[in-house]
């Protein structure tokens, strides 16, 4: 056995842990590394895996040029379709050309590089970016997730990694404060949903703009084209991007980085180009000074003009999002020797080029016609692909975070592929797929025209990075606790900038602004009702969990017929017996002879390693042939096919029966006992005390049925004969051919299909909310069963209402 490997035995009843108390915590580590090697080393080692990992000069290279096709597609497409957004009614005056660029290149500095490569970044969740990596980061560090499920235990992960820090410190007091009220709890919750839901309409508009910027290339070169065939070519590329989803980018993935390295190579020789040939004066752009002459000469159409500013950034949180495994380091590297300069090229050139040539012509395809002859064709063909590329990240994005959510029960049950053997975050959503392609075929067929697509693009991401820098100020206190006076300066300097895009976009929702928000609040509504939905389920199992008197009452037969087969009773609760269990056995005459309590839970990490999946411990004595198996699973982390998961299932409850009867025939440890008590006298004692812990003073005794507990005094262990350690192993025997046979008798999987209802005297909205949205979205969402795969055969629905 590994020692990474965690099973749990426990007493039988509900046992309250004291999370202070040093003696019970890690007992079963402990054990496993007295049994086997110790690997404190190599754990260590797996949990600091992606902090500590020193990577190569070569090595690094690379892997910063590999995060060129997939971090920064999005951002570098933005060329394309700025300057046009910025003058949707041409330029009056060529002055108004420089201080655009000059926001242009602040913006860039301030947001992009400073804010995101160099400080967001940082903050990602063992190379995991996006608002719900930020979100877990602080469910990890302060105990704000709604569903309180998790246990002790899962904090010995080796991907769960926290830190802690001083009572007294301004972190601590800020954790107090988050904690101390559900509606601090959940106010966190909407803004980290409200960013989600923005990402996914940036999902939609992305494809959208970039593919219809690039293909109106066409129109440049033949002047006499209908916009419509522009809009149809477009429609096609997008139709032929969503259909090859299906086979994920394993296959043609290391095309993006040489195709975004061409692409920003030829933009910035083109900017280059352009300065030498048309205006370098441009270049006085880089003084702040223009910037204030600009608003000075164009007032309120100035300050509205900052939604077309404002893409110059879009792909910004993309890049965060996106980080995927790229080391931090790449990332930088890629973005400040590449990215960086090659955009201000790209916009620097197109800006002499309208210094000159300003016809409202002219500012409707900047891009396209600051292009030379020569190179025309080629780079149109290198921009589509970019385009294609830039898509197929934001794409691929909204896929990761949905998929995120639906891990925190944000989401209702959707099919989730995995594309790929190799890379563990490529995946597909069949469903949400289809979606975004109408969403995104309507924008771009619907509008026709890139400013409405544009000011609904700006007004999608500057939401964004607005709730990612509410969300850094509390990593910053909580995660990295770093000085009052640091978190101010980011927060504030933050907020100035992006609340002044905001407000700029606001003069915008009336021009296709809307479009992002009723995207927002249509996917916002779907996934807090079903959040209110998921956590009113929990609650309700919680709060009706069955008795351990009651249970223990019952005895070994349960006051039914054991029939051969294993049954598997699916709960949401990882302790306790749940209400279906009692709802059964009362309703039907019979119970299989072994009975599994299996509960499936996600926990605020990226993955669970494998080998620590699985936690089993016993529930009541032997004879009752009762378990409880905890299946953990990472926001990242994917269910394999049912009879795989079954196998390991089963894998792991008869290693805890071996490695339980390994501690009981145990006869050379100092440190633990072993303690059988089987008799009416613990029996008894162990339901008057509700499941806490009795002893002496020399040794901390569980009053269990055959636990094991730490014991401060060697007494016992010397006590421990042969012959029981040959009637431990016997015992073991018989118990493992036991479950055996059970097996083969067949295994049947029991579902509770809890339905909720609203309150007769409940407020509408409420029954809106539950009666009709949750209701739909249940009927409409993937059943459980067919997430585990379950045979219908050997399926087992228990229903039962709960009102709310």
């Amino acid at each position: 056995m590994k020692a990474a490997e965690s099973f749990e035995i426990s007493m039988a009843s509900r046992v309250e842990i004291d999370e202070d108390s040093d003696t019970n915590k890690g007992s079963m580590w402990v054990l496993d590394q007295k049994l086997d090697q110790p690997m404190d080393e190599e754990a260590g080692r797996l949990r600091n895996m992606y902090r500590e990992k020193k990577f190569s000069a070569l090595l690094l290279m690379r892997l910063a040029f590999q995060s060129l096709g997939v971090v920064f597609g999005d951002l570098g497409t933005s060329p394309l379709y700025v300057f046009y957004n910025t003058f949707p009614h041409g330029i009056s005056d060529p002055e108004d050309v420089v201080g655009a660029l000059s926001l242009i290149i602040y913006s860039l500095t301030l947001i992009p590089l400073l804010k995101y490569v160099f400080v967001v970044c940082r903050a990602n969740d063992s190379g995991q970016g996006g608002t719900f990596a930020l979100y877990s980061l602080l469910c990890r560090h302060a105990n704000v997730k709604t569903i309180p499920n998790q246990h002790r235990t899962d904090e010995e992960l080796t991907t769960y990694s926290r830190s802690t820090f001083h009572e007294q410190s301004y972190a601590a007091k800020t954790k107090k404060w988050l904690e101390g009220h559900a509606s601090r709890k959940n106010a966190l919750l909407l803004l980290v949903l409200v960013g989600t839901c923005m990402v996914i309409g940036d999902g939609i508009l992305t494809p959208a703009i970039s593919v219809l910027s690039a293909a109106g290339g066409i129109k440049v070169s033949s002047p006499g084209m209908k916009n419509d065939y522009v809009i149809l070519v477009a429609v096609v590329i997008l139709v032929g991007l969503f259909s090859v989803q299906h086979y994920g980018t394993d296959k043609v993935g290391w095309l993006f980085a040489p195709i975004v390295l061409l692409w920003f190579l030829l933009i910035g020789g083109i900017g280059i180009f352009n300065i030498w040939k048309h205006d370098s004066s441009v270049l006085r752009a880089f003084s702040p000074v223009y910037i204030y002459r600009y608003f000075k000469r164009n007032g309120r159409d100035g300050w509205t003009s900052l939604g077309g500013i404002m893409l110059s950034i879009t792909g910004t949180e993309a890049l965060f999002a996106d980080l995927a495994h790229f080391p931090v380091s790449a990332v930088q590297i890629a973005f400040t020797t590449v990215v960086f300069p090659c955009l201000l090229l790209a916009y620097s050139g197109q800006a002499a080029y309208l210094m000159k040539y300003h016809d409202d012509k002219t500012v409707l395809q900047a891009f396209y016609r600051s292009i030379p002859e020569k190179i025309y064709w080629p780079v149109f063909i290198v921009a589509t692909l970019a385009a294609i590329v830039a898509s197929q990240a934001t794409i691929s994005a909204t896929f990761s975070i949905i998929k995120q959510a639906l891990a925190l029960g944000c989401f209702p049950r959707v099919k989730v592929v995995h594309t790929s053997k190799k890379f563990l975050g490529q995946i597909y959503i069949p469903d949400i797929n289809w979606i975004l392609m109408i969403l995104c075929i309507s924008v771009t067929a619907g509008f026709k025209n890139q400013s409405q697509i544009g000011n609904a693009y700006g007004t999608a991401v500057v939401v964004v990075m607005l709730a990612t820098t509410l969300l850094m100020t509390l990593i910053m206190i909580l995660v990295w606790r770093c000085h009052w006076i640091l978190v101010l300066i980011f927060t504030g300097l933050s907020l100035v900038v992006e609340c002044t895009y905001f407000s700029a976009v606001l003069f915008k929702v009336d021009q296709g602004g809307w479009v992002p928000l009723v995207i927002a609040a249509a996917f916002l509504l779907i996934m807090y009702v079903w959040h209110y939905g998921t956590l009113k389920r929990y609650e309700f199992e919680m709060h009706s969990k069955v008795s351990m008197a009651w249970l223990l009452g019952l005895g070994p037969s349960l006051g039914l017929v054991r029939v051969p087969g294993i049954g598997l009773v699916y709960t949401e609760l990882a302790s306790g017996v749940p209400h279906i269990f009692s709802h059964f056995i009362t309703n039907l005459p019979a119970i299989h002879s072994v009975v599994v309590f299996v509960c499936v839970k996600y926990l605020p990490v990226y993955t669970v390693p494998e080998e620590e999946r699985f936690l089993v411990k016993r529930i009541g004595p032997k004879s009752f042939h009762m378990f409880r198996c905890v299946a953990r699973y990472g926001y990242k982390d994917l269910h394999k096919k049912d009879d795989d998961f079954e196998k390991k299932l089963f894998d792991n409850l008869f290693m805890f029966v071996r490695l339980e009867s390994m501690m009981e025939g145990c006869s050379d440890s100092d440190e633990y006992s072993i303690y059988g008590q089987q008799t009416e006298r613990s029996r008894e004692g162990l339901i008057n005390n509700n499941g806490n812990t009795i002893g002496s003073t020399a040794d901390l005794t569980i009053s269990s049925v055959d636990s094991i507990v730490p014991a401060k005094s060697p007494l016992h262990a010397n006590n421990t004969t042969s012959s029981s350690s040959q009637l431990s192993m016997q015992n073991e025997i018989d118990e493992l051919e036991f479950l055996n046979n059970c097996r083969d008798s067949g295994v049947v999987h029991i579902l509770g299909n809890t339905i909720v209802r609203a309150r007769r005297d409940s407020r509408f909205y409420k029954k809106i909310a539950v009666d009709y949205i949750y209701a739909f979205l249940r009927k409409v969402c993937r059943e459980h069963s067919v997430i585990f795969n379950v045979p219908h055969e050997s399926l087992l629905n228990v229903g039962q209402i709960f009102y709310v």
